[in-house]
């Protein structure tokens, strides 16, 4: 008995071993090709896709480490161009909950469409109708395209994949892995019929660091001789962004992306708009920062967006004030779009200022490597250090007095902070009031982020002339009242 149970665990041992060499000698570049056969992607040089379905707001999460807000797709389409790296996505979306970042329309009041593009390295919108550059959303665009069933597998031919098998619940898949450099690296798991039925992917995020994703394909069907799954799964960062039934496919559709000029122009701008002594409001993009200068150091309200925005904003603070360190740089609440740039803040030896509720979600997350594409944190090897506020901090020098508070009862984040200067009778926040355009006439129904703000300035008791929003421009106290309709 017992020697039938060594002949027996050496050939288990042996048929393992088989198994692993197997697998160390698969030869990707083959798996790759049968793959892609199998899918009819060798000549396909653009895809159009139009699904429809629900989703979630990436990085607009209610409260920092929370799923992100989860929303309706009546329209997601996708057209990419494999040949020049490019994409355009049209889509309408609308809330499926009312708590939550985002610049959707608040539960209940209409959708958002858009229009995004991406060709190369540079990403831009249409706002308006012209051109908008969007350098924080390059890695994202990037990301979609070569995640793409058939993109993942042009990418990996182009990038010296490696191969392997792996066996997940009782079925063995092949699973070529590859990195793009600067882009991403992934994993792509191949059925036994060669089709792509998930992609996992790490990419680089100003936030988050190397950011994972993981995409799943399923129910493909035939379009003129090219297979494509008719849903797609996607979760980024622990958290579903997509369930999208796919309604349309055309191969090969025509496609001209072209950069505009004014895209492929563009640099950072930031204008220094005086607003009294020592106070400068920093706009010239679509988020402000604010430059307040103390006795012997600087501090900015906001870096956001990413390292780009951020590394300009506090370049023009300490131009301003000569001689001057940034000290302390306050982040408004947790949403990417306001707090992609603290990592650059933090690369540059400042304290970051957030709600204690988001500081553990902060200093786990900015501890994350950024390995695909270092960042200014990664390249400084500093370590971050964070200052959390609950209720209320006041910092204070010979210079001027500084109060950051938290809000209470918002419906766009929890944790939110905004900064008053009582002396000056200033107070800057973010996303609770956007000024509209001169002139506009109030909405017809108060926006329920408006009246929170006035609610916390009254329980507060906070002496405020005029706002400096982290969107938008300047405006009299009178305007927030107007636009909710308060004389």
């Amino acid at each position: 008995m017992l020697r039938s149970l060594v002949v027996v665990s050496l050939a288990a041992s042996a048929a393992l071993l088989a198994a692993c060499g197997t697998s160390a000698n698969l030869d990707a570049t083959s798996l790759l090709r049968q793959s892609e056969a199998a899918m009819g992607g060798a000549a396909l040089k653009s895809i159009q896709f139009t699904t429809r379905g629900s989703g979630s707001t990436f990085g607009q999460a209610f409260e920092s480490g929370m799923a992100w807000p989860r929303l309706n797709y009546p329209l997601l389409t996708r057209l990419v161009d494999y040949e020049n790296a490019a994409l355009r996505e049209d889509f309408g979306r609308s809330r499926a909950e009312p708590n939550g970042g985002g610049a959707i329309p608040l539960m209940g009041l209409g959708e958002q469409r858009a229009t995004t593009f991406v060709r190369g390295d540079l990403a831009w919108n249409l706002v308006g109708g012209n051109p908008a550059p969007a350098p924080v959303a390059r890695f994202d665009r990037q990301h979609d395209i070569w995640t793409t069933p058939h993109g993942v597998l042009k990418a990996a031919l182009r990038n010296a994949a490696s191969a392997s098998r792996r066996t997940e619940g009782g079925q063995t898949r092949s699973v070529v892995s590859f990195r793009q450099p600067g882009v991403l690296s992934a994993s792509v798991w191949i059925g036994a019929d060669g089709l792509v039925e998930r992609v996992e992917a790490l990419r680089p995020h100003p936030v988050l660091g190397d950011v994972a994703s993981v995409t799943h394909y399923s129910d493909y069907r035939d379009f003129g001789g090219v297979k494509f799954p008719m849903r797609i799964r996607q979760s980024q960062g622990s958290f579903e962004v997509l369930d999208l039934a796919v309604q349309e496919v055309l191969p090969n559709a025509p496609v001209d992306i072209t950069v505009p000029d004014a895209v492929r122009n563009a640099s950072e701008r930031v204008s220094a708009e005086k607003v009294t002594d020592g106070i400068w409001f920093l706009a010239g993009g679509s988020h402000n920062s604010v430059a307040i200068e103390m006795a012997d150091h600087l501090m900015v309200v906001e870096a956001p967006l990413h390292d780009g925005r951020a590394a300009a904003v506090l370049a023009e603070a300490k131009k301003l004030a000569p001689g001057k360190p940034v000290r302390f740089v306050v982040n408004s609440h947790h949403h990417f779009d306001h707090s992609g740039g603290l990592r650059a803040a933090a690369a540059e030896g400042a304290t970051l200022v957030t709600s204690a509720r988001a500081q553990p979600y902060f200093e786990r997350v900015l501890a994350n490597p950024n390995s695909i594409a270092p960042d200014l944190l990664a390249r400084s090897g500093r370590q971050v250090s964070i200052l959390g506020v609950s209720g209320k901090r006041v910092f204070a020098d010979t210079t001027r007095t500084v109060e950051v508070h938290e809000f209470t009862g918002s419906i766009h984040a929890q944790g939110m902070l905004m900064v008053h200067l009582p002396k000056e009778r200033l107070l800057i926040q973010a996303d609770a009031y956007t000024p509209a355009p001169a002139g506009s006439a109030p909405p017809a129904v108060a926006n329920a982020n408006h009246v929170n703000l006035v609610d916390n300035i009254e329980r507060l008791r906070l002496g405020v002339d005029r706002i400096l929003p982290l969107h938008g421009r300047v405006v009299p106290l009178a305007d927030l009242h107007a636009a909710i309709g308060r004389r």
